[in-house]
């Protein structure tokens, strides 16, 4: 009788080491097969999806349905530009991104066009929104969240 009682709290100890094990072990599976888009928080690496950002930008500036189409048309072509300069190793680095910034702001300029007065305000603040993020990463500016630029550097 004894025996018995102790094999059930072994088999009951191992059953309670196993099983987290396994769990632990197949959420690791589940996140390795996550899309791109659920990693880091949402944030994606590489290029944005087209259909994604029309949706995006429906929804922050009203598109009509006239409208929607011919967003989607010209993220679609810039994504496609895109990719093919990616491509294109004939260019320097400084030149690549020169063209890629040419590019966007071609895109920029098509989206704009499409918009009425009220909706191109609102692009206008986004795009500038956009631009000082912009400065901020490229210049290594701190963040809102981090020390002011006068505090003396953490070691």
């Amino acid at each position: 009788m004894l025996k018995k009682y102790v094999l059930v709290l072994v088999a009951a100890g191992a059953f309670s080491i196993a099983a987290p094990l396994a769990s632990a072990q197949d959420s690791q599976s589940n996140d390795q097969a996550a899309p791109p888009s659920q990693e880091n928080g949402g944030h994606h690496h590489g290029p944005p999806d087209p259909a994604r950002r029309t949706a995006e930008l429906t929804k922050r500036l009203n598109l009509t349905s006239d409208q929607q189409p011919k967003v989607l048309a010209a993220l679609q072509s810039e994504n496609s530009q895109m990719e093919s300069l990616h491509q294109d190793s004939s260019l320097s680095q400084p030149d690549r991104r020169a063209k890629m910034m040419e590019i966007r702001k071609t895109t920029d300029s098509d989206i704009r066009a499409l918009l009425d007065s009220t909706q191109q305000k609102k692009w206008d603040e986004m795009q500038a929104r956009r631009g000082q993020w912009g400065e901020h990463r490229s210049s290594g500016a701190p963040d809102s969240g981090s020390a002011p630029p006068s505090a003396p550097p953490q070691n």
